[in-house]
């Protein structure tokens, strides 16, 4: 009698890490994906012409991920178009985004992520914690998504982006981040996906990626005023009822996820 041998599928996970002039925190940003316990890992870094030695940073692990890792260096309209030629680039069957001077949390994040992924799950997310520069071992803030259902989107409140990974055929079918935003264009993806189309996701509980503080969203004032009028023009886009008072609750929701200690 002849038995079929029995194959198992490990899907490919992309990540795409989007540089520019980020020489001084890329590095750690690169090893942290490269200790992941997880073996299919597709790596994207999508450079926009960087003028310090972020490249040679990139150069320098190119080798050691065995053909994992792809890299391009061009000029690019902002962030978000890189994400999206990252995207575009990407083959895997899940696809995340890791930010340039953030770093996974721990070798087994991706792990996670891939064993999370049922069928008819399109996306997963989970938590972040914030830290200072100078001190990397000390948590400044935690942000948990574990409260997080769509109609929060309202109010400002969306999964921590940075954790969010979602399927590829999800982005080909709805589309890839708005060009239209300087600050909010993934407030505007969460609202299209979570509101308008419906996806289906589960939380992780589990810190996926730590984050420096800095963000451009909170980098001043002006930005957060500009996030905020953004993150109402999203809504809006979608249909979705909200005005700056309610999108405003998010920064009260912040105070409590602030470590004193």
């Amino acid at each position: 009698m002849l038995y079929k041998k029995r194959t198992t599928f490990i899907m490919k996970i992309s990540i795409v890490t989007v540089t520019y002039n980020s020489a001084s925190t890329i590095e750690s940003t690169i090893l942290s994906v490269f200790k992941q316990t997880y073996s299919n890992i597709e790596y994207w870094l999508i450079d926009g012409c960087s003028s310090d030695n972020t490249l040679d940073i990139i150069r320098k692990y190119e080798q050691e991920f065995n053909g994992r890792l792809h890299w391009i260096s061009e000029k690019d309209k902002g962030i978000y178009d890189a994400m999206n030629k990252g995207i575009q680039h990407c083959t895997g069957d899940i696809i995340g985004i890791l930010n340039s001077d953030d770093f996974f949390t721990s070798n087994d994040v991706v792990e996670k992520i891939a064993k999370a992924f049922d069928e008819g799950i399109d996306a997963v997310y989970g938590d972040v914690h914030f830290i200072h520069n100078d001190n990397p071992d000390k948590c400044v803030r935690y942000y948990s998504s574990a409260i997080f259902n769509p109609m929060m989107l309202r109010f400002g409140f969306m999964p921590a982006h940075p954790t969010f990974y979602v399927r590829r055929h999800i982005y080909e079918k709805y589309g890839l981040y708005s060009l239209h935003y300087k600050i909010a264009s993934d407030y505007d993806m969460m609202v299209r996906l979570f509101y308008k189309y419906h996806i289906k996701a589960k939380y992780i509980n589990m810190d996926f990626v730590t984050m420096r503080t800095g963000g451009a969203s909170t980098k001043n004032i002006r930005n957060r005023l500009l996030t905020t009028k953004e993150d109402v023009m999203a809504c809006r886009n979608y249909r979705l009822k909200t005005n700056l008072f309610l999108i405003s609750f998010k920064y009260m929701k912040k105070i409590f996820e602030f470590k004193l200690r």
